[in-house]
């Protein structure tokens, strides 16, 4: 069975269960510490609970991509159930704390909150070993240069959970011989680099055939996934926005970005303090590093790290990018970077203005330069303030190619808006605890044996 006859009623049947389990959850909780007579006494004082707790894990559910699991690792599903509850509590407290509503039991909410991820936990599984016991492992046809083919190809080969089994490569399109072995596969994926009309010829193709599609974006499709329609005389025309946040969207960005960033500096002040003592006392050399990168509009301002590299890491070498394994950092740099607390420092960037909370990661202008030259849309980076993180940290790693990133950079920047920026940093939670988004470039690379697979 394909998973789109099924979606949307198995989100409806998750959400269901999810307001029945909570609910369950609540009622148990509650009967733990009060008797029959104290918890009727106490209804009204805990009725706004119950529904707080549904709006707000219902909401985070759905931003840490928690009604969409079938095609996921179940690791990743209960990672992100223990994120969400841990956000869960942290800012229903907040709340209480914020309306000075400190009448009901905090254990109550503890206790519920523990119940309540035990049993999404089990109903996820149930969800999630169901679904994946009815789907068909979809055969795929990928058709783009033989580059392209082989990037997509390692990419595919390391996800084994979204059960899509390469059956046919096609390195030439123009000759039309995709057409009989698209007719045998499930899923036809295109890549970025084809012509216009080479794509629009396979989507047509496929539309008219029943065949599910993928497109991997040039910077031309997202241009105009942001344009509105418009009309000369009865001529439709497409109307290219300005690819740019608004003053609206700024001032609001500019406001969440302090708040969020007194709130960090006072959090992570103590993991700061003991970041710093671990370095000095492990490593030679200072404990912060600043660096010369570009900003918006392409304005060049100095970084701020904890260092994770040897003093002299680039004294031979000259500019470079990490690599895996990569001999320049140091044992204690590894870990910083594993979870992310080289970058704290970055909150004083965005208190004076030079970054946002999330937007593109800001490169060195040795690197910008390069990849200006092979990108020209890479300059649209720099329309908004770099970030702390973005999309391109949330859905790809550190190994992720620049053009990859570029597109989630622009994809961000075409929908940047505050709920946005929120949803990034929800999920952003859920990246500090993944180890693949830490890897370094140059991972090793299996090739495509394309006389097995080359339809050409």
């Amino acid at each position: 069975m394909h998973a789109s006859n099924f979606k949307t009623s198995r989100k409806a049947m998750m959400l269901l269960g999810d307001i029945v389990l909570i609910s369950m959850a609540y009622i148990l909780a509650t009967a733990m510490f009060f008797n029959r007579v104290a918890a009727v006494e106490n209804v009204f004082l805990y009725n706004g609970l119950l529904p707080l707790l549904l709006v707000i894990t219902g909401l985070l559910l759905n931003v840490n991509g928690l009604y969409s699991i079938i095609y996921k690792k179940f690791a990743e599903v209960l990672l992100g159930l223990l994120v969400t509850h841990a956000c869960v509590l942290i800012l229903v407290m907040s709340l209480s704390y914020l309306a000075k509503d400190y009448t009901y039991s905090r254990w109550v909410l503890l206790i519920a909150l523990i119940l309540q991820c035990i049993f999404l936990t089990a109903w996820r599984f149930l969800s999630w070993y169901m679904g994946r016991s009815i789907l068909n492992k979809r055969s795929i046809l990928l058709a783009g240069s033989e580059a392209e083919c082989n990037h997509v190809y390692n990419r595919l080969r390391r996800q084994p959970q979204l059960n899509m089994q390469l059956k046919y490569v096609c390195t030439d399109v123009s000759n039309g011989s995709w057409r009989e072995p698209a007719d045998k596969v499930d899923m036809v994926m295109v890549c970025a680099g084809m012509s216009h009309q080479e794509k629009t010829d396979i989507v047509n193709y496929c539309y008219g055939h029943g065949k599910e599609i993928m497109l991997i974006p040039k910077s031309f499709e997202i241009f105009c996934s942001g344009a509105k329609l418009d009309k000369i005389d009865d001529i439709p025309v497409f109307r290219f926005q300005r690819l740019q946040p608004s003053l609206e969207v700024r001032i609001m960005k500019r406001t969440l970005d302090i708040l969020v960033a007194l709130i960090g500096f006072v959090c992570a002040l103590p993991f700061m303090a003991v970041t710093a003592i671990a370095i000095k006392l492990g490593d030679p050399g200072p404990v912060l590093y600043s660096q010369v990168r570009t900003g918006r509009d392409g304005r060049e301002f100095r970084i701020y790290k904890f260092r994770t590299m040897r003093v002299d890491a680039e004294k031979y070498s000259g500019p470079m990018l990490a690599q895996e394994h990569d001999p320049r950092i140091t044992r204690l740099g590894r870990f910083l970077r594993a979870v992310r607390f080289d970058e704290l420092p970055q909150i004083w960037n965005v208190l004076n203005g030079d970054m946002s909370i999330v937007g593109p990661r800001p490169e060195r202008p040795f690197f910008v330069e390069q990849f200006v030259q092979k990108m020209p849309e890479y300059a649209y980076r720099h329309n908004v303030k770099p970030g702390i993180t973005g999309l391109a940290q949330v859905y790809g790693k550190y190994n992720t190619t620049p053009f990859d990133k570029l597109v989630y950079d622009l994809m961000y920047i075409q929908n940047c808006s505050l709920r946005t920026d929120l949803t990034i940093i929800i999920q952003t939670v859920m990246v500090l605890f993944t180890r693949s988004a830490t890897e370094g470039t140059g991972i090793n690379q299996k090739y495509i044996n394309f006389d097995k697979y080359n339809v050409n």
